[in-house]
């Protein structure tokens, strides 16, 4: 299989052309097809997959050091791949536990299969713990998946969709049913409606799932209903948060980047004709956001450290990383805010980078786990239950 050029890492120069294609898919809302064939030809795709499997062999923590860079090129770019990184994130974090039924996962993304995350559903407050969706389990194991799930990232392009529902009549129901469909199955209708503010090019449009049917071998858990240890949903829940924290990250990381340029070419009749990097208040404004920038990647190194390492965190990994990736949101948004004012008017211009990294760090509010959740997470962590 293709290997990136250094074999562990996104090399500069592709990261370069992915840059430059940013603009333009974020202007049209198109899908960077050519970024995802370069991140598939280079190895990316298989980043967590074992060497001796044809992957990279890259280690959780080593990964979100490479999306942080592919978000400081793309935003939308990485954060659409990201979906896909997740669900190899997944099937590693359990492989390394002992747990195989995630295997193919790791095997078929070495195929260059693009695996994208049905999760998301309107209305669906308890997220991971309850469903809207109706999973029908069929005599032979099978089960038919039927209903909408909204913010399917990587609409054009993935072969593999991760999912799950609620199996309200069988000998054991209630049970979420967790399973993964092939793209050519009956019974799945992408719908092009991703028109959002930010993060264009991700391409997250609406699946309806009509009676789509997942094999019984690709059916790989029968959960009760609510809250549940099992090492799946910790696997879902720990790895999306943490990559997600990568993915903003990487555009604060940019956005301390293009700040600086500013300030430095940028000229004040104040100072005399010289640079606004010379203004005090200027100064201050971008020391703040490198300030808070600096904080970021400790963070989200550590945790992603401890899930490589197998760090027992027991109950507290759920409120580690919801934390996470609020902390890193919302440090991330202030970052921006800060570089765009840093800017000037030029930056409040649609096709500026920081305008364009102003829209898509928005978007870090609305994916999981928002702060009302992980607050509500931490709080039962620290203090327990609410009383009845």
């Amino acid at each position: 299989m293709p290997t990136s050029p250094s074999a562990h890492a996104l090399d500069d120069a592709l990261l370069a052309r992915v840059r430059d294609r940013a603009a333009g898919h974020d202007r049209d809302g198109s899908f960077p097809h050519e970024d995802l064939a370069e991140l598939r030809a280079a190895g990316y795709l298989a980043a967590l997959v074992p060497e001796e499997a044809g992957g990279w062999g890259l280690s959780l923590e080593d990964l979100t050091r490479e999306q942080s860079r592919l978000a400081a090129a793309a935003p939308a770019t990485a954060l659409a791949v990201n979906m896909h990184l997740v669900w190899t994130a997944v099937a590693r974090i359990l492989h390394d536990r002992g747990d195989p039924s995630l295997d193919f996962v790791l095997q078929e993304a070495a195929q260059g299969e693009v695996f994208a995350f049905g999760v998301s559903e309107a209305g669906n407050d308890l997220v991971l713990f309850g469903s809207t969706v109706e999973a029908a389990t069929r005599p032979d194991g099978s089960v038919a998946y039927t209903g909408t799930k909204t913010f399917t990232s990587l609409s054009p392009v993935w072969t593999r969709l991760g999912t799950f529902g609620l199996d309200g009549t069988s000998a054991d129901a209630p049970r979420i049913v967790w399973g993964f469909l092939d793209r050519d199955s009956a019974g799945i209708e992408v719908v092009e409606d991703w028109d959002p503010l930010g993060q264009r090019a991700t391409r997250s449009d609406t699946t309806h799932l009509r009676g789509a049917v997942a094999r019984a071998d690709r059916v790989v858990r029968r959960l009760p209903p609510g809250p549940n240890p099992d090492p799946l949903v910790f696997g879902v829940f720990v790895a999306f948060e943490i990559l997600l924290a990568a993915v903003y990250a990487g555009v604060s990381h940019r956005a301390v980047e293009l700040a600086a340029e500013a300030a430095r070419r940028r000229s004040s009749l104040r100072s005399g004709g010289g640079p606004r990097s010379d203004d005090p208040d200027v100064r201050r404004r971008v020391a703040t956001a490198a300030l808070l920038d600096d904080a970021l990647d400790p963070q989200i190194r550590s945790l992603a450290r401890d899930v490589d390492a197998l760090v027992d965190h027991g109950s507290l990994w759920f409120a580690k990383a919801s934390g996470l990736k609020v902390r890193v949101t919302e440090q991330a948004k202030a970052v921006v805010d800060a570089a765009i004012l840093v800017g000037g008017g030029s930056g409040y211009a649609a096709s500026s980078e920081l305008s364009r990294l102003y829209r898509d760090v928005l978007a870090g509010a609305f994916n999981p786990s928002s702060a009302d959740s992980a607050l509500s997470t931490i709080a039962t962590a620290v203090l327990g239950p609410p009383s009845a």
